[in-house]
């Protein structure tokens, strides 16, 4: 096994101190139980809480200055560690392949001698002091399992007890004291098949997964003195021009100067519907230019780009483990030495209790249980299972930072709403000017988008664009000498000298205008005043998103309870919205503390998840509060947005909140495969526990219950990479025309 160095990065993890931080990747580490006790001691020893080893990706995170301290400890866990610089990858995998070539043609070479011995085992035994019979047993027992008896003795010295390799050499050792030669060399022979094809499952995992996250731009093209040379895109500088020709990935985010194309951008949001992509544009690293030529400015560094952002979370997932993984973690540390005092006992006690029991068959019967009580077939699939789930997920276009989030995500019964931006558009459109007395309807919306000017609200923007359309940018004018934004109000401005009021019937209550109130249901109206006179106001619409009409008969579908809106617009426009959703309940008018009060009501309502999980679904940059206090926050639409990705624990990169029953039926596929190991583990050993403590059993349906089970879990649990996302309503139906009535 060998240490090897693949990303040097600063990432200050909480709890801990050391300076830098870095990746480590661990070439050769397959057995997953020194993996959890390379874990735990580094956390213990030291004194780092936050490391975490992701047995799946053999990597590790450590501090750049507790280098040669872990080393030091992996080098007593693990026997023959060397540390490989990246550079040396190559020679580190062609190392291994060689390895594995060894280790096949000793499994070959000493089945064969094993096949002889047992045909011509009563010829050998003849012989002088039985010599023929021991040569012919002894050889291939210490060429395949030599490795395995230095461990087990190494580790005993080192006071690392109850691991495979202690039990699969007291077993043998106990085979070939009771004269059971064959079947000590086929214990120790078939539990190195074993280990060979769980080694390549494993490996293929690692590779299956990491073919889905291949999305790692090799080069960026940029024009040098006339030429177009290809460079690293880290190499490349922000407000540099690069060329993508079609078939190649962009290398970094930035804005299309030149050309138009479609692009592919299945790798970060999951949809498989090609992105047009035009002069003004905004691309983002990752995606595949699948027509023309585009000449981008980068806007961007590749370490802060979509692609590098979505990398990090998918590979540092595994960290965060899933309360499952940990159980079985602690179980398998806890099982094994029960099992082996357990079978001391078995060959021990009967033959003193009971009359004419032989010590040698009780002994063997002990053996018998040594054997299976290995749990490698847990502690080997089932991280490889959750890091399946999370990047089958990561497919779809959903990130999930944790193994611990996916399976908070199987337990959810409460889902929670934004409107604006989640069930709409959130792309508001002026659609009447309602001006009174002499004002024309462009000097009212002059006003508006003056006062407005400075607001980042997607209502202040729609009004902006409609003094556009008017032909005034909105900014002439007086200059404004104050101005204040009112959080679920509007805006309160001073404009030469005179206060000009934009916003709701409240802002105008409170600033003592008087008003006649206008009803328009489903659309959102914005009051002006000027120097405390009312001078109209403006009907303002948003639309549906066409799949936001089943969205909560999908939630319904896949378990959720309860699905409630949460909104801060008013009720004449919330509730017609909450209508046509379908949701069971809904509040409106509520200001972003508001909101906050209302999860923590609907959480106590699930006894604080004792009987569910919370989700909160918004857009990740208004609801920060909210996504922090929902058991599970999600952040839809997050492409290209750092405030989205930093706030929740579940990022959806397009803009579908359908793909948060994606997100469910995956974490539940991948629990039920989780049980499903489990069940199959502890349910074989235990059948054949049960045998071989009646007598019923051999060595060789011991080997089966150790390996083969192991063998199979691993496979299940790779079952759970090829999960396939199912087709979202806004995909596969057409639009409902009823989605295109306003929403406000």
């Amino acid at each position: 096994m060998a240490l090897r160095e693949s990303v040097a990065e600063t990432d200050h993890q909480s709890g801990t101190s050391g300076g830098d931080w870095v990746k480590y990747e661990l070439d050769g580490l397959n057995c997953a139980s020194c993996a959890a006790k390379i874990e735990r001691t580094i956390r213990t020893e030291l004194k780092l809480p936050a490391v975490s080893l992701n047995f799946a990706t053999r990597s590790i995170k450590l501090p750049f200055v507790a280098t040669d301290e872990a080393q030091a400890i992996i080098d007593r866990i693990e026997d023959g560690v060397t540390l490989v610089r990246s550079d040396s990858a190559e020679r580190a995998d062609a190392i291994s392949s060689d390895h594995s070539f060894s280790k096949l043609a000793a499994i070959g070479l000493s089945f064969f001698l094993l096949i002889v011995g047992m045909v011509f085992e009563r010829q050998l035994a003849d012989t002088a002091y039985g010599s023929g019979r021991w040569a012919v047993f002894v050889v291939p027992y210490l060429w395949v399992g030599w490795r395995v008896i230095w461990s087990a003795f190494r580790n005993i010295t080192r006071g690392n007890l109850f691991d495979e390799n202690f039990l699969m050499t007291l077993a043998t050792f106990g085979a070939i004291a009771i004269g059971e030669l064959p079947e000590a060399v086929g214990v120790m022979l078939f539990y190195n098949v074993g280990e060979y094809f769980q080694d390549l499952a494993v490996n293929r995992s690692r590779r299956s997964i990491s073919a889905l996250l291949d999305i790692r731009p090799d080069y960026a093209s940029i024009r040098v003195d006339g030429k177009v040379i290809r460079v690293d895109p880290q190499e490349v500088q922000v407000g540099s021009e690069i060329i993508v020709a079609p078939g190649e990935r962009v290398p970094l985010d930035g804005e299309v100067l030149s050309g138009s194309s479609l692009l592919d951008t299945s790798a970060l949001t999951g949809e498989s519907v090609p992105r047009r992509s035009q002069v003004g544009d905004e691309v983002y690293a990752g995606s595949i230019n699948t027509s023309g030529l585009l000449t981008i400015r980068v806007t961007r560094p590749f370490e802060e780009s979509s692609v590098a952002k979505i990398l990090d979370l998918v590979e540092n997932a595994g960290s965060r483990k899933a309360a499952t993984e940990k159980l079985i973690t602690t179980f398998s540390r806890y099982y094994t030495p029960i099992v082996v005092f357990l079978a001391v006992a078995l060959a021990t006690v009967p033959p003193l209790v009971i009359p004419g029991a032989q010590f040698s068959e009780w002994l063997y019967r002990a053996l018998i249980l040594l054997v299976i009580s290995c749990p490698c077939a847990l502690v080997v699939s089932i991280p490889l299972g959750y890091f399946g789930g999370l990047g089958g997920a990561s497919r779809q276009g959903i990130l999930v930072k944790g193994a611990n989030f996916l399976e908070a995500l199987t337990s959810v019964k409460t889902v929670v709403l934004d409107k604006t931006g989640t069930l709409t558009r959130g792309t508001f459109e002026v659609v009447d000017v309602v001006a009174l007395g002499k004002g024309s309807a462009r000097e009212l919306v002059a006003i508006a988008a003056q006062a407005e000017a400075h607001s980042s609200h997607p209502i202040a923007r729609s009004i902006g664009e409609a003094a556009r359309e008017y032909g005034d940018m909105g900014l002439s004018g007086p200059e404004i000498s104050a101005y204040e934004e009112i959080a679920g109000a509007g805006v309160r401005a001073t404009i030469g000298g005179e206060e000009v009021l934009v916003g709701n019937e409240r802002l105008l209550r409170e600033g003592g205008i008087s008003f006649t109130e206008t009803n328009a249901p489903g659309k959102t109206i914005v009051y002006i005043a000027r120097g405390g006179q009312y001078l109209g106001h403006l009907l303002i619409a948003d639309e549906l998103k066409p799949e936001s009409l089943r969205l909560a008969a999908g939630l319904k579908g896949v378990g959720v309870n309860k699905v409630v809106m949460l909104t801060g617009d008013v009720e004449r426009v919330a509730g017609p919205v909450a209508a046509q959703v379908g949701v069971d309940e809904y509040r409106a008018e509520l200001l972003p503390e508001d909101k906050v009060v209302e999860v923590e009501r609907l959480s106590a309502e699930l006894g604080h998840g004792l009987r569910g999980k919370l989700a909160f679904i918004g857009d990740g940059i208004n609801d920060a509060p909210v996504l922090s206090r929902a058991d599970i926050g999600v952040a839809m639409g997050a492409l290209g947005s750092d405030a989205a990705i930093e706030a929740a624990d579940v990022v959806i990169m397009e803009d579908q909140p359908s793909k948060l029953i994606d997100a469910i039926k995956t974490a539940r596929f991948t629990k039920s495969i989780i049980i499903q190991n489990i069940a199959l583990a502890l349910g074989i050993k235990g059948f054949f526990i049960f045998l071989g403590a009646g007598g019923l059993a051999t060595m060789w349906e011991a080997v089966f219950a150790d390996v083969g089970v192991a063998l199979l879990a691993v496979a299940n649990a790779t079952r759970v990479i090829k999960t396939r996302p199912s087709e979202s309503p806004s995909a596969s139906d057409q639009e409902h025309p009823e989605a295109h009535l306003p929403a406000g």
